[in-house]
């Protein structure tokens, strides 16, 4: 079939072209566009000046299989500028929200130009009349619409690009912002910082080799938008978590608009044996509620992209962000296991990070780990080797699902960082609770054959205060975002030692570094998979402010023109201790239980004086020195089993004399970390020694060398 093209477009042929593959495909001779909408009743192909300020042709698509829509125009190259107009019925009581007059994104775009330009022509209705949203706006919204582009996506050298897949249990995790990290990196080209080539450059893959990290977690690279309430305060979504293009990488955090510039990144992060995680955002998109802007999926199939309430006319909102999309629908869940698949497959991203994943669990009877969104991730051929990490919660009911995620799953874990804040803070009763998370919450975690590496433990992350925040800071200063300080995470577990803020008192200054080291080094003493937050390894402050979310600014930014060095070190430090160790990073579960090797239990409690807490001590409040010994998990097969063996201290009481046990024999105990002191080394112990000084508030660990 042919139509006839417009003039201005005299050497370009139309045909029907295939309804698979989604979006825009340059083969070379041409360009095949398909798009999904079960109720439209036309659809047409808007090219565009490469500028994107002009419509050069309007192509109706003649051709429908099913729900897929679609025309192959020849002569088309990549860099092609276009968009999509949909009509349909407009009853917006029904849940029918179709205008033609509103230029639509394709939502598999793989490349984005233009930068929206927030106007009431982008709505489908009037605002201000009597109507509100059931009316209808005829304004043509173009010229305020960021435009899809055609490109070709499989040119790029890889060359022998490989991805490290660490196993879990190696895995020392580093969630980071792709502008936060890079912005005002005095090492890095100016023209660079804040983009994903400045990102991969030879100063951050140096840092963050030293400090051991396997896995960088970047902050939503998809493209998003800002909303508009924060653009009139002169204010933009920093952290993305505000999708509209789930194929493609943020304009902003491009030097030239082209996507080879992420692929290089990737590249150069597995070339530094560095696996590239990336924070999805398939929840919920940036179009708001009824009263929100027709971008992309209001305007192609309202009903079918989005949960709607029971009155249609209204969305459901498990996410706190005005819309939950709709993984339930067919063409819904393909898209996003499409672009899961394309972020794998052409972009070589190692794994996923899903924001509120518990919207994308619920099926019609609750959170169900078998069907929908989960079953057809597990079976996925491509997605059921990366890594893949759950926030394990939404706003919706029963939304709250720590430890229910099935393997392969990794889960963020809040208990964590809460439990081991509260402890080092000195909050009474809490040594239990600190217990558990030494051991990898397997209260939570340990069924269904789960790994202990499934818990993801952190002492911060992007949403809340950095760990020096948490170190000098009591109450929160969010006062920047322009919400009279009312926004941000409650209640923050935080202390700053008898001074609020800044301080340039030496005693405050050696408490704040001190309790610093107690918590990481407490995390990287723990099961699971420790995940540090970006700059935290080197003293960053976010002046207090636990929800920098519009702070695209020094607010939110690393600081690295004082860096701690001290603490860098002492991170490096940790980290090769838990690599040195492995009964620091087990896959299996430790329950005291006895070993068949040698009958001997995976570990011991201990309190300072060598005796076993009592039920009763468990629940003192004045039980501040917990003394543990560990070994390989009595579930370990005895051909795999190592003969490691540690003994630590958790002291957040006063200086103590502490028993130590008995070392295995043919060794003696080696001290290889106390954190009362900034500088580390390892010093044997004075044979036979039997007890050891520990410093208050410290943390100390003895392995058992030959």
């Amino acid at each position: 079939m042919h139509d006839t093209i417009p003039s201005k477009l005299p050497h370009h042929g139309l045909s029907a072209g295939r309804p698979e593959p989604l979006g825009a495909s340059f083969d070379g001779g041409g360009v095949n566009f398909a798009v999904f909408s079960a109720e439209a009743e036309a659809v047409d192909l808007c090219l565009f000046s490469p500028d994107g300020k002009r419509e050069l042709a309007r192509i109706p698509l003649r051709e429908r299989d099913g729900d897929i829509w679609h025309v192959y125009v020849s002569g088309l190259l990549p860099g092609t500028v276009y968009g999509w107009r949909v009509r349909g019925p407009h009853r917006p009581e029904e849940g029918l929200r179709f205008n033609h007059n509103k230029l639509l994104l394709d939502p598999y775009a793989r490349k984005i130009a233009g930068r929206l330009r927030w106007s009431d022509a982008l709505l489908g209705y009037r605002p201000g009349t009597q109507r509100s949203d059931l009316g209808q706006d005829t304004r043509d919204s173009a010229f305020a619409m960021p435009k899809a582009v055609v490109c070709d996506t499989g040119s790029f050298a890889w060359g022998d690009d490989r991805p490290p897949r660490h196993r879990r249990s190696l895995s020392v995790h580093y969630e980071a912002h792709v502008k936060g990290l890079t912005a005002a990196h005095p090492a890095i080209d100016r023209r660079r910082r804040g983009t994903f080539l400045g990102l991969a450059t030879q100063p951050v893959l140096d840092h963050l080799d030293r400090i051991g990290v396997t896995t960088i977690q970047l902050m939503p690279v998809q493209a998003h938008l800002s909303e508009r309430f924060l653009v009139e305060k002169g204010l933009t979504n920093y952290w993305g978590y505000q999708t509209i293009g789930f194929f493609a990488p943020d304009p902003r955090l491009l030097c030239d608009g082209e996507i080879w510039e992420f692929q290089t990144m990737v590249r150069r992060f597995h070339s530094a044996g560095i696996e590239v995680i990336l924070d999805v955002v398939y929840n919920h998109t940036a179009e708001g509620n009824q009263l929100g802007p027709t971008l992309c999926f209001r305007g192609l199939d309202n009903r079918a992209y989005y949960r709607l309430a029971e009155d249609p006319r209204y969305y459901i909102d498990d996410t706190g962000c005005g819309n939950t999309l709709n993984t339930r629908h067919p063409a819904v869940l393909q898209m996003v296991m499409d672009s899961l698949r394309y972020w794998v497959e052409v972009m070589h991203v190692d794994g996923f990070r899903f924001d509120l994943a518990t919207v994308l669990a619920r099926g019609p009877d609750g959170f169900d780990t078998h069907g929908g969104f989960l079953g057809a991730l597990r079976q996925d051929p491509v997605l059921r080797r990366v890594k893949l990490v759950a926030e394990p919660w939404d706003l919706g009911p029963g939304g709250y699902q720590l430890g229910a995620w099935p393997h392969p799953f990794m889960e963020l874990n809040d208990r964590y960082r809460d439990d081991v804040r509260q402890f080092w803070k000195g909050d009474r009763g809490t040594t239990s609770g600190l217990a558990r998370r030494l051991l990898g919450s397997a209260e939570l975690f340990d069924h269904s054959g789960r790994s202990a590496a499934s818990s993801v433990n952190f002492l911060a992350s992007h949403d809340g205060f950095t760990l020096e925040d948490v170190v000098s800071f009591t109450v929160k200063r969010n006062w920047a975002n322009g919400e009279e300080n009312r926004d941000g995470h409650e209640p923050n577990h935080s202390d700053g030692l008898g001074v609020e803020g800044p301080t340039s008192n030496p005693a405050i200054l050696a408490a704040r570094a001190r309790r610093k080291r107690n918590m990481l080094a407490t995390l990287f003493l723990s099961q699971g998979t420790p995940m540090l937050l970006a700059g935290d390894e080197i003293g960053n402050s976010q002046e207090g402010n636990n929800n920098a979310y519009a702070q695209d600014n020094a607010i939110a930014w690393v600081n690295w023109d004082r860096p701690d060095e001290e603490l860098a070190r002492f991170v490096s430090w940790i980290a090769r201790m838990r690599r040195d160790h492995p009964v620091l990073r087990q896959k299996l579960f430790l329950h005291a239980q006895s070993r068949q090797r040698d009958g001997i239990a995976d570990v011991f409690w201990r309190k300072a004086d060598g005796s076993s807490p009592s039920v009763e001590d468990w629940h003192d409040p004045e039980f501040r020195t917990l003394c543990l010994e560990l070994r390989a998990a009595s579930t370990t097969p005895v051909y795999s089993m190592s003969d490691d063996v540690l003994f630590a201290v958790i002291n957040a009481g006063d200086d103590v004399q502490v028993s130590l046990p008995q070392p295995p024999e043919g060794r003696r105990w080696r001290q290889i970390l106390d954190t009362s002191r900034a500088t580390q080394a390892t010093a044997f112990l004075a044979a036979p020694a039997q007890a050891v000084h520990v410093s208050g508030d410290s943390v100390a660990v003895f392995d058992a060398s030959l």
